[in-house]
């Protein structure tokens, strides 16, 4: 259960030295597109925060979610359920089945009411008769998020399943499953969708709320604008390809060979909003459109349903030596005004950051 010690102490008895401390807080701020200035203050909250009780609640999902989550390279799954959150309940980690994993849900609820956040994955079937598709011990999915949600602070639905529906919302629904913030309308509701998440959005998410007491500043589908203000496309690498008409036409042309945008294969970047061009997967490593895929657009509500994952959303006729044509400004429209208007934004606020080191945090704290 949540433990009376601060995080600063619980980071002092793992052996976690300060100057690694304030590397990570320094990496916060920058994941929640703050300026480095704030990297001290984040030091200062978190120094003092106590491990917040968390319970993961898992309903209709492929337990992708919490296998992207335990992939999180900064920070590490280990820290942060050791060392930033305690995660109290969760069916695919923890050690405790049956009655005594229940227990420890409910006795997370007892002793952290008013305190604790709720982690959701997966949809849950549609009130009525559907409620029997999915249950735990004989308690339909829907009646267990209402028990457990009502003594929480807030609730983050991790996934496009939770967020939006998912996979399990494609037609025709055969459970009628619905969104958590279908079901939940007196509690704060934050959607990190994707099909899975990125998992260091998850943990920027996490932190955020440890370290402001507060949700993020969201868009209008309930998502945090610090990591999806912004389209695929506009970060994307290949842009500069797109911008002057070079489209690949196959998955084993020139083009694709020379890194040529895959707008024309099906790519969904322009309207798709996440951050996977800047965070991507595998510590950094790489992500599907840097590994030769279209993006399907899976952080967007009804992906599935969508259309064609390899047909254009509007097909460029612009000739490859040419610049940018209208056929092929098409695409951007379609990521919309917000977009523009966020990325005014947000490139403003990196215009005006400058550089902070390690050694100026220490100074300043």
């Amino acid at each position: 259960m949540a433990t009376s010690k601060t995080l600063g102490e619980s980071l002092r008895e793992h052996g976690v030295s300060r100057r690694g401390f304030l590397k990570f807080c320094a990496a916060t701020a920058t994941m929640m597109a703050l300026p480095p200035t704030m990297a001290p203050a984040i030091a200062a909250a978190l120094e003092k925060a106590r491990r917040p009780s968390v319970i993961w609640l898992s309903f209709q999902e492929c337990t992708g979610c919490i296998e992207s989550l335990t992939r999180s390279h900064s920070p590490t799954v280990e820290n942060l359920i050791l060392d930033v959150v305690s995660l109290d309940y969760q069916h695919t980690l923890q050690v405790a089945s049956g009655e005594l994993a229940e227990e420890a849900r409910l006795q997370a609820m007892r002793e952290n009411h008013g305190s604790y956040l709720v982690i959701v994955d997966g949809s849950l079937p549609g009130p009525g008769s559907n409620m029997g598709y999915s249950t735990v011990a004989g308690h339909s999915n829907l009646d267990i998020l209402l028990e457990t949600v009502e003594g929480a602070a807030a609730v983050i639905a991790v996934g496009t399943c939770a967020a939006f529906g998912g996979l399990p919302r494609a037609h025709p629904n055969p459970t009628g499953a619905v969104a958590v913030q279908d079901i939940i309308t007196n509690k704060p509701v934050i959607n990190v969708s994707g099909c899975p998440p990125i998992p260091t959005v998850i943990s920027g998410v996490l932190a955020q709320f440890l370290t402001f007491g507060k949700l993020p500043e969201l868009d209008a589908y309930g998502r945090p604008l610090a990591f999806f203000g912004q389209s695929i496309h506009d970060r994307c690498y290949r842009r500069p390809f797109y911008d002057k008409g070079l489209f690949a036409e196959t998955f084993d042309d020139e083009g694709a060979k020379a890194g040529w945008c895959l707008y024309r294969l099906g790519c969904k970047g322009p309207s798709t909003y996440n951050a996977c061009a800047t965070m991507r997967w595998n510590a950094g490593t790489s992500w599907p459109v840097e590994s030769g895929h279209p993006c399907l657009g899976c952080s967007e509500p009804d992906f599935w349903d969508a259309g064609s994952f390899y047909q254009a959303l509007s097909v460029p006729t612009v000739d490859s030596t040419q610049t940018l044509g209208l056929a092929a400004a098409a695409g951007v429209v379609i990521g919309g005004a917000a977009a523009a208007l966020a990325k005014h934004g947000k490139t403003k606020a990196v215009a005006d950051r400058e550089p902070v080191t390690v050694e100026q945090l220490e100074q300043k704290l």
